[in-house]
């Protein structure tokens, strides 16, 4: 993999996993995840998605197929070595107790052979970007942190050698409802920072919508179902275990995709009352000011300036309008 690089592209081609006693986890899945975006791989408990992801970075082996991470096939290299390219971030983030959180960002780095000082300026800069005080956190335990923090470490953790893929493995589900929001809010400002080859596994549809670019919908050992972005897969579920899986709300949870569309927006037709929200808002950002406001519009603003005006039914009807059908999946 060229060094020089933020990000590479995983092919997954006819990939399958079968243990001994005859059991199948992943039965030929075939999937092509672009550069610097992030994949998320959700489905039933036990359908495959966390063998997938393990697969890739070969703490488990398949037993038929090919994975390639920016083209080079992952089987021909050593596995200790690949590891060490590859970020990988867990569940119950996995630090080591009796080592400073300075000390487990800078493991990576340290098996490496970076200098000291460059690893000292790399553990800094991560914590940093993490939201973590290098001065206040830096010389802590583990223990001495929230469960959220710790998360946070084990992200800075992974980034530390600047790997271009990065795996997680319901890295937030651990944690409370409100800290694992802000920590997805986290993650999603992260990822605009460092734009890494995300491969996301979670159960929790809200969360891939919310932190995916695609989607991939797997069922009973690892079948793609459906892989899609977002707004595509809620809009337009490609079979009936899809649109069972996303749920009746779906509608709601596209509000959350779905951007203002300017071509409905009606003139201001001069001063109005109506409460205002930015252009680059949501239609579920929207109608939440709307609700709050007891307003059936609101006034679309860019820079201050008003583009028009949209309403209750607008949101409707961008809803209802016809979006283009995605593929059956057999």
């Amino acid at each position: 993999m060229d060094g020089t690089r933020t990000a590479a592209p995983i092919n997954l081609e006819r990939i399958r996993k079968q243990y001994p006693d005859g059991t199948v986890a992943v039965d030929s899945l075939t999937m092509d995840l672009a550069a610097g975006e992030t994949t998320v791989l959700i489905g039933p408990s036990g359908c495959g998605k966390s063998t997938v992801l393990r697969m890739i970075n070969r703490l488990i082996e398949p037993t038929g197929g090919t994975i390639r991470v920016d083209g080079v096939e992952v089987s021909g290299q050593d596995a200790a070595k690949l590891r060490r390219s590859i970020g990988y971030v867990i569940q119950n983030v996995g630090l080591f107790p009796h080592q400073t959180i300075r000390t487990n960002v800078g493991t990576v780095p340290r098996l490496l052979g970076w200098p000291k000082a460059r690893i000292g300026e790399r553990t800094d800069e991560l914590l940093t970007l993490v939201g973590l005080e290098p001065e206040r956190y830096g010389n802590r335990y583990p223990h001495e942190l929230s469960g959220g923090q710790r998360q946070r470490v084990g992200v800075a953790r992974a980034l530390a050698a600047d790997p271009v893929v990065l795996l997680m493995d319901e890295p937030f589900s651990a944690v409370d409802p409100i800290v694992r929001t802000r920590l997805q809010d986290e993650f999603r400002r992260l990822q605009e920072t460092v734009r890494k080859t995300v491969v996301l596994v979670t159960h929790d549809i809200d969360e891939a919508v919310r932190l995916g670019d695609r989607i991939a919908v797997l069922s009973e050992h690892a079948h793609l179902q459906q892989f899609a972005p977002p707004a595509e897969l809620l809009a337009a579920p490609a079979n009936d275990f899809v649109r069972e899986f996303v749920g009746g709300d779906r509608g709601i949870k596209l509000l959350a995709v779905t951007p203002i569309p300017r071509e409905r927006l009606t003139p201001t037709g001069g001063p109005s009352k109506a409460p205002v929200v930015a252009a680059d808002a949501t239609l579920q950002e929207a109608l939440a000011v709307m609700l709050r406001e007891g307003s059936n519009s609101v006034v679309v603003t860019s820079n201050g300036t008003p583009e028009g005006v949209l309403t209750a039914d607008d949101i409707v009807a961008t809803l209802a309008a016809p979006g283009k059908p995605a593929p059956a999946v057999e």
